[in-house]
Parts: C-alpha cells; structure tokens; sequence
C-alpha cells in the first residue's frame, strides 16, 4: 500500500457564531501502487484541502496520514518539503507555467534545487523523453504564450514528472479546458499512469473522469462516499 489515511480532520477559521468550521471529517482512504482514484464533490466541500493535505501542503487538526509505511505526522518541516519534491507530483487547475522561460526550462524548474550534475543531465535527457512523449518536441524551446491552453497543460502533467514522483495530486487538472482538451489530459494521466505506475488522485467536478478512474467517492459534508 502507498497511501493510508486514518480518521482525517480539519476546521479552518471560524463563523458567524464564533464556531470554526469543520471541513473534513474523520476521512479514511487507501490507495496501491500505480491506483487511480477521483475525488468528486461541490465547489467548497473540501476537496482540495484534502488534496493538499495528501501531499503535504496542509496539516489535519488529527488523523493519520502513513506513505510507503512512514508516518507523514513525525516529519520536520525539512523532511515535509523533501517528500514534497521527491514523492509528490502537483497538477492545478492553472498550468503555472513561468511565463519568461520555455517549456524546456519549465518542466525542469522542480529540478533546479539538485547541486548534481549528473542528476541534472539525467532530468534533462528525461525531459526531452516526456516533451517528446506528449507530442510537443517541436515546441520545446517556446515560451508559454506561445502555446496553446490544452499545450501548456500538457506541459504541467510533465514537469509534475521529472522527479519521477510515486503520485501525483491532480487538483481540477481540466476545469480551464473545453471537452476535447480535458478528455486529453485525462487520457494523457492514465497513459502515464499504466507506463509508469504512478499513483494518481484527481479531484473533479466531472463524473465521466471519476468514471475512468479505478475508485471514485464523493466528499460531501465533510464526509467521503
């Protein structure tokens, strides 16, 4: 098992009353190795404070959160944004590509911490492979306004893989995209998925993609379904 979650809970600020609000509770989820599973739910139900709960941006009130047997609960902060960079692969709604650097140097940017220069080559020649991969080796050297939104999402799936990461957190990956451009980055995730055997948890207000994926629940008041 890659992922465990146990009894997850998290309130954020408070209301009218006086009362925090209580956005996830007690959530428990698992997932394998190389599993594919969707997070549905309405707009402010919680879903991508799960998701960045998962991956270590956020911390729950309590709960367990286990990866590859480590409790993420007993990491330093140091530790935290290791496992971030080295096990997580993030995918937003908006690309957030750097808009001065080309799509070469933007799949690279998660690289830029290593001092190694054999790491460093390495993820170069791994890029290359991916921008090749997704069919955009002839716009290699473009910059992002030159690039279509469907490309420059393309392009953020990529760089969410350069660290070769065992999962990836897709938040609202195609909620910018018309029909035929989210259908291919969805498309474009299962094929990186089976080929690399990357964990993947996508969170979407769209049923056809919770339906492509191996598990689907509804978070709805607080709760998964």
């Amino acid at each position: 098992m890659l992922l465990k979650l146990s009894n997850i809970h998290k309130s954020y600020g408070s209301d009218q009353t006086g009362k925090s609000k209580q956005v996830l509770k007690g959530i428990s989820l698992e997932l394998d190795q190389g599993e594919t599973l969707a997070i549905l739910g309405p707009s402010g139900s919680g879903k991508s404070t799960l998701l960045n709960i998962i991956g270590a941006l956020d911390k729950p009130d309590s709960g367990d959160i286990i990866f590859n047997e480590n409790p993420l609960n007993n990491y330093t902060e140091k530790q935290l944004s290791l496992f971030r960079n080295q096990e997580i692969g993030f995918i937003f709604q908006s690309h957030h590509l750097l808009p001065q650097c080309t799509l070469l140097e933007n799949v690279l940017i998660p690289t830029l911490t290593s001092g190694d220069a054999k790491y460093k080559k390495e993820c170069h020649s791994r890029a290359m492979d991916l921008i090749e991969e997704v069919g955009l080796s002839e716009h290699s050297n473009k910059f992002p306004g030159q690039l279509s939104g469907g490309e420059c999402q393309r392009v953020a799936v990529i760089r969410s893989l350069i660290n070769k990461p065992r999962l990836l957190l897709a938040d609202e990956p195609t909620g910018s995209l018309d029909r035929e451009n989210a259908m291919g980055i969805t498309s474009l995730l299962l094929k990186l998925n089976k080929e690399y055997q990357t964990s993947l948890i996508v969170v979407t207000h769209s049923g056809e993609i919770g339906q492509q994926m191996n598990k689907a629940y509804k978070l709805v008041n607080g709760h998964l379904n």
